[in-house]
């Protein structure tokens, strides 16, 4: 036991070489796209709206399509089934979600000039967690929105669960959602740091015992 958690911390000490930085370097530039792009849509299409209306899901605002008017539009739909109103000061995940992904984008370049493998694991771990949390704050974001309707509200239909990936009927609505740009590029940044862990790893095995 002794002698496999002395190997271990002789494997998270060790350096690591040029392409596991790189790597964590284009994690780091990935992360930028989220500030650029949205992470989510919604589509909802209906016979009196058979373009469709759409919701964009930033990482730090809520959008609409039609120049934001959309927005408007299914705001006044969701008043008259007692749903809340959509605004972007009513997702507090807009205040916190920046803010971490700021500050993994530092830790990202801490690790990257630190030169640890123990750096590459910590912002790993980091990263899985926001990555699962998030989607677990989205996930619950829409259940209570379809959950907690107003029992006074002109028109009265079952609790509902707007979808979170794919297609749903609700009432005569179809809903689509899936993720954009945004959640690739996090996607994407995931997939970079375990290639740079394989890397690392692949290194030290190379390296004499």
């Amino acid at each position: 036991m002794r002698a496999s958690l002395t190997r271990l911390n002789r494997w998270m000490d060790q350096p690591i070489d040029a392409l596991p930085r790189a790597l964590i370097l284009i994690a780091a530039a990935l992360l930028l796209l989220t500030y650029l792009f949205p992470l989510w849509t919604m589509t909802m299409f209906a016979p009196q709206y058979p373009q469709g209306l759409r919701l964009y899901i930033y990482g730090y605002k809520l959008d609409g399509g039609n120049g934001g008017q959309d927005v408007k539009e299914v705001n006044v739909l969701n008043h008259y089934i007692g749903m809340r109103e959509l605004t972007t000061a009513s997702f507090t995940e807009f205040k916190w979600i920046p803010f971490v992904l700021g500050a993994l984008g530092l830790l990202f370049l801490r690790a990257a000039v630190m030169g640890k493998l123990r750096y590459l694991v910590d912002i790993l771990a980091l990263y899985v967690y926001f990555s699962l949390f998030s989607l677990w704050s989205f996930g619950y974001k829409l259940y209570s929105y379809g959950h907690n309707l107003d029992p006074t509200a002109s028109v009265r239909i079952p609790s509902f669960m707007p979808p979170m990936f794919g297609y749903k009927k609700l009432a005569n609505f179809e809903v689509y959602s899936y993720p954009e740009l945004g959640s690739y590029a996090l996607a994407a940044a995931a997939l970079v740091l375990v290639a740079a862990l394989v890397f690392a790893f692949r290194q030290w095995r190379r390296e004499p015992a």
